[in-house]
């Protein structure tokens, strides 16, 4: 069953976002505050595929709900709903690890398109054990059966974001991979997005998997063309 947590303090939007949801066939578990949707989270163990943030909320903001829920999966997906436009407030919450953003005022459409787009990576990751394979590289080992990644034997955790990008980067070994592709490959063409989101993940993954992020050899840039695993 696809179970959404939707957390939304402005009582019209919620209504709107919940009732189009249903009608897309999505469970809906809606409260209005960040408490509480840390408090439906622990009651419930855990049990939603993705999560709907917006971030100005009364009390704990949509960012801190976040980075709270990371903590608690690194697999679940999470969107942010929010009239905030600027470009850094897009960058913060991505790099807290959400996986995409949703600018008001939306249409039901587009929101019903990027839940169902990472609804099916969210739904890839659980179904995706009778895989066997590993992709060795260097000092990483990329474990297609449990979508998890080590380096030097130790485990890195990863959101099922980053998971993607990474399995599409060691796949390509040393294949220039365009910002449009990459895009195309993990959040899915029907769906916009701002290739921006592309760079963001890339330099969160940098943070987790390089020695030295500012100074990458695993994932390297092509200027002015996207990126590319540096290993053979």
């Amino acid at each position: 069953m696809k179970r959404i947590l939707v957390c939304e303090d402005e009582d019209v939007i919620r209504d709107f976002v919940v009732i189009n949801l249903q009608r897309a066939g999505y469970t809906v578990v809606d409260v209005n505050s960040g408490e509480k949707a840390l408090q439906v989270y622990d009651e419930q163990d855990g049990d939603f595929d993705i999560a709907l943030l917006d971030i100005t909320l009364p009390g704990m903001d949509g960012f801190t709900v976040c980075k709270r829920l990371r903590e608690r999966s690194s697999t679940m997906g999470i969107i942010f709903l929010s009239a905030r436009t600027q470009e850094m407030d897009k960058v913060s919450g991505l790099m807290l690890g959400a996986d995409d953003y949703v600018t008001k005022p939306f249409s039901p459409s587009e929101v019903v398109a990027r839940v169902d787009a990472v609804y099916r990576r969210v739904s890839m990751m659980a179904g995706i054990s009778r895989a066997s394979a590993v992709i060795e590289s260097g000092p990483f080992v990329l474990n297609l059966k449990s979508r998890t990644l080590s380096k030097n034997g130790e485990p890195i955790e990863l959101t099922q974001v980053e998971y993607q990008i990474m399995e599409l980067l060691m796949k390509n070994r040393g294949i220039a991979l365009e910002r449009a592709r990459i895009l195309g490959e993990i959040w899915g063409n029907q769906v916009y997005s701002d290739v921006k989101i592309v760079d963001v993940n890339i330099r969160r993954l940098r943070i987790k998997v390089e020695d030295e992020p500012s100074a990458p050899v695993y994932i390297q840039t092509v200027w002015g063309f996207g990126y590319k695993w540096g290993l053979e």
